[in-house]
């Protein structure tokens, strides 16, 4: 069942997204070699308990922290530990915030120091087809339109997107209807109305689109060890142009 979100809780997700802006932004300060993943997950929690919300995730179906921290050939689902960053790394941290009732949920992947430029072309790549699938966020189109935008330009630029993951509406609940594909075919799925709040989250290899999950029941790699990049945002379908409930600009202004 697919739950549309009026204006009263389109706003109190708005804030939500904010601290989750900000959450990131405070991150975003502390990517850098020799700061361990568990550090980047203390700190977290402590940003988001300060500022009103509670971690999505924690508890989350057992899982035990704030964050999911993927390092290189982690696509999502990297538990935090004592691994420290190092210089040429990629880092994935997804983040979720529940304030007032409703969960919101972006993830950025950073470059530790300076990266090789085929991994820098996937960092970019990865990003701008987030936005791509936004942009097909809107009111009378259908779901298949987000998922084609993605593939087609990810493919286009000769990296592969995972099948098994995908985004997925937001809301009261972390996971909700519908699920949100990065690979599809334009004029499919179910038609898109106003007060949908959708996580578009892109998941897309350097190498191959195959993935396992690791014996801790949580980290998903890629099957041939190539590097992978997440990027995500929490949006809301509108009439003429999706809205972006959470932000990038904390993190930016830090980079």
């Amino acid at each position: 069942m697919i739950f549309y979100k009026t204006e009263e809780e389109i706003s109190i997700l708005r804030e939500g997204a904010e601290i989750l802006g900000k959450t990131h932004g405070e991150i975003s300060k502390y990517i850098q070699a020799g700061v361990s993943t568990k550090f980047l997950d203390e700190l977290a929690e402590t940003f988001i308990l300060d500022h009103g919300g509670s971690p999505s995730f924690k508890g989350y179906n057992g899982f035990l922290h704030s964050l999911c921290v993927s390092v290189n050939s982690v696509v999502v689902h990297g538990l935090p530990s004592d691994y420290e960053l190092k210089p040429g790394d990629i880092v994935s941290v997804d983040c979720g915030v529940f304030y007032k009732g409703y969960h919101t949920d972006s993830a950025y992947t950073h470059a530790v120091d300076v990266v090789e430029p085929e991994i820098k072309n996937l960092l970019d790549a990865t990003k701008k087809s987030l936005y791509l699938g936004i942009e097909n966020a809107i009111a009378g189109l259908r779901l298949g339109d987000i998922s084609s935008a993605i593939q087609s330009y990810v493919e286009g630029k000769r990296f592969s997107v995972v099948r098994e993951l995908v985004g997925h509406g937001i809301g009261k609940h972390l996971h909700e209807a519908p699920e949100v594909p990065n690979y599809g075919r334009r004029g499919t799925g179910i038609k898109l109305q106003e007060g949908l709040v959708l996580a578009i989250e892109p998941m897309v290899n350097l190498g191959s689109k195959n993935i396992f999950q690791e014996l801790d029941g949580w980290t998903i790699r890629t099957k041939d060890n190539k590097p992978s990049a997440h990027f995500e945002h929490t949006v809301v379908v509108r009439k003429d142009q999706a809205e972006v409930l959470t932000t990038f600009k904390y993190i930016e202004k830090e980079e």
